[in-house]
């Protein structure tokens, strides 16, 4: 900040950073909207200067200008108590906006569980409030991402948009690898009566793990059995009534591949109570690596999904769409981590 000739603090300005840097002040205009055509020399010098005098862009005057809002949205799908249980959501917004904190981008976060707050939220983006859209939790149905793309809103899903793979860019954990590696990994400890609580399967990691799941059943010669398989919906209540489900329907079942750690700890509960023991009587895997497993107890054997790397991938991936390159795809390697439960 400056002082004018009251004596009061002002801010700095463009005509500020020019003097320091010596240059023009068109020369900091085209540095702070890409640097075109500008050297390397005088770039350094504006960017040096940006720094000494702590001069902050004026983005809504900068929006006038270029036609876009510098800031991007983190939209989630699903019912807001679920972005508040779920570790993965708060695990992945943070690193997301750490990821465009080093772009100077600001994230904001918009949640849209319903009909209602899909069509405002929708409205506000279509309106040109942000220059891009993080998509999280994307359910097979879920009219956002074509919404979004007929829109011409440049978007990157969280996980392999269902129906959509070739239209949207997204980034993915190997959902069916991963499942595979703690399927085998559960025969190879012994474990013969495997049973699963699958996400649901309207999205991508419910579908995914369910079919790694059964694909290493047969690969392992076990047979198939569908009283061995029970649906969840990512939550800890549901993990508990899969179990008990499953206890009713396989009682000498000795292993459970659970699609989510938050899943995975109520399926220990619902274990406790029925006075078996983990990983003794029933050993018990999980999906993630989230926060969860490390507060179970016993601490999960699970699947480490790379959220750090999931997140600024999708910052990158979009960051590009938005420049105007095509829609792309990446999947990254999971990695089964041991712990006390199997």
């Amino acid at each position: 900040m400056n002082r004018g000739p009251d004596g009061r603090r002002r801010p700095v300005t463009i005509h500020d950073v020019a003097r320091e840097a010596g240059v023009s002040r068109g020369t900091v205009s085209r540095v702070l909207n890409g640097g075109h055509y500008v050297s390397p020399a005088a770039q350094t010098a504006v960017n040096n200067a940006i720094r000494r005098t702590g001069y902050v862009v004026n983005r809504h005057a900068r929006s006038l200008i270029t036609g876009k809002s510098d800031s991007v949205a983190f939209l989630l799908t699903e019912p807001q108590e679920r972005f508040f249980e779920d570790p993965n959501f708060n695990v992945l917004l943070r690193s997301c906006t750490q990821a465009l904190a080093a772009q100077d981008i600001p994230l904001l976060l918009m949640i849209a569980g319903s009909d209602d707050e899909r069509r405002r939220n929708l409205r506000y983006i279509e309106a040109g409030h942000v220059d891009g859209v993080l998509l999280v939790s994307s359910h097979s149905g879920d009219p956002v991402a074509g919404e979004l793309q007929a829109a011409g809103v440049p978007v990157v899903a969280c996980g392999k948009p269902i129906g959509r793979q070739a239209r949207v860019s997204y980034v993915a954990a190997d959902d069916r690898e991963g499942a595979r590696d703690m399927v085998r990994y559960l025969h190879d400890r012994g474990r013969r009566r495997i049973a699963t609580v699958t996400g649901p399967l309207d999205t991508p990691g419910g579908v995914e793990r369910l079919a790694g799941y059964r694909e290493t059943l047969a690969e392992c010669g076990l047979p198939a059995d569908e009283s061995l398989i029970a649906t969840g919906d990512y939550s800890r209540a549901s993990g508990e009534q899969a179990a008990e489900l499953l206890l009713e329907r396989a009682p000498d079942l000795d292993a459970v591949f659970v699609a989510s750690d938050l899943m995975a700890q109520g399926v220990v509960d619902a274990l406790g109570r029925a006075g078996r023991t983990v990983p003794e009587d029933v050993a018990v895997g999980g999906f993630d690596d989230s926060p969860a497993a490390l507060s179970t107890r016993p601490p999960l054997t699970t699947i480490r999904q790379p959220w750090d790397r999931i997140s600024r991938e999708m910052v990158r991936m979009l960051l590009a769409r938005i420049s105007g390159e095509d829609p792309a795809a990446v999947i990254l390697p999971t990695e089964l981590v041991r712990r006390d439960s199997a």
